[in-house]
């Protein structure tokens, strides 16, 4: 290990111990009709000396190092307390949590997600375990583990498919709830064929076994329109919304909703072109 990982991993393990990280959440909302369906929670850091930390440096240092599973139950406590306070000022959605493949060889692990979700009273059908295609060769040695958040009502997605190597036999052997389109193939929609094909192949496998398919990272109008078009059931990326702070929501949804059919009228499509330009340059 270098100086800088040995130095961020004694920040993270005390940030971690402080309390110090926090979550925010991107809506999911429907192609048919706009609603929120669901809200994906995703961790950040910002150490006062080091900055943001990306996810990409920090989870693999806690993954290594036996910090995923505080990590990740920190996590999971806070997006379901989040979810009852949503629910107190009247808005029902379901939650998108990310887990580790490395938490899942735990045995008592979906006992433990199944008595959180007791404690604070949220319903386990409102809870979604994200998991990425890098991670489904291990998971298909863990399908006891895998389907026992299946029996207790927990939906599974798998994320960023399509970019890692599992096969069509390992897709159809896990029990998944939802394949998630990784953004390398919408972001050059409409205009690329071979995207536009693969997008289309993902969907109709999807379907075909059952599953939701949730495209990611949709930042234009004309790839909002793509995705909708090649039958995705489910758009996440900037277009819709950023990840926004818990208290942003409800006003995000209200909002939202007045402004989902624009997205979808020609006569509109400048003005959104021109939003656009300005949210990405804001990130």
């Amino acid at each position: 290990m270098t100086a800088a990982d040995r130095k961020l991993l004694e920040s993270f393990r005390k940030a971690l111990a402080a309390q110090k990280l926090s979550l925010v959440y991107q809506p999911k909302v429907s192609l048919k009709d706009g609603h929120l369906g669901r809200v994906e929670a995703l961790v950040r850091w910002d150490d006062p000396e080091l900055g943001p930390i990306s996810p990409s440096r920090f989870v693999p240092l806690a993954e290594e190092h036996g910090l995923i599973d505080p990590l990740t139950e920190w996590g999971l406590r806070t997006t379901l307390r989040q979810w009852r306070i949503w629910r107190d000022q009247g808005l029902e959605t379901r939650l998108a949590f990310n887990i580790s493949a490395v938490s899942l060889q735990r045995l008592d692990f979906p006992d433990l997600v199944e008595r959180m979700c007791r404690a604070l009273d949220v319903p386990t059908d409102r809870l979604v375990l994200e998991l990425t295609e890098g991670a489904t060769q291990p998971l298909v040695r863990l399908m006891d583990t895998l389907t026992r958040f299946r029996i207790k009502g927990m939906g599974l997605a798998i994320d960023d498919f399509g970019t890692g190597y599992s096969s069509l036999m390992q897709l159809r052997q896990l029990p998944f709830t939802e394949v998630k389109i990784d953004r390398c193939f919408v972001k050059d929609l409409p205009a690329a064929h071979d995207s536009r094909l693969i997008v289309k192949t993902i969907t109709e496998l999807a379907h075909g076994l059952g599953l939701i398919a949730t495209a990611e990272g949709v930042e234009t109008v004309e790839q909002l329109r793509s995705v909708r078009e090649l039958g995705c059931d489910v758009v996440q990326g900037y277009l819709i919304a950023p990840p926004l702070h818990p208290d942003e929501l409800i006003a995000w949804n209200s909002d939202f909703a007045r402004r989902w059919p624009t997205l979808l009228s020609d006569e509109s499509l400048e003005l959104w072109s021109d939003v656009e330009t300005d949210a990405l340059g804001e990130r």
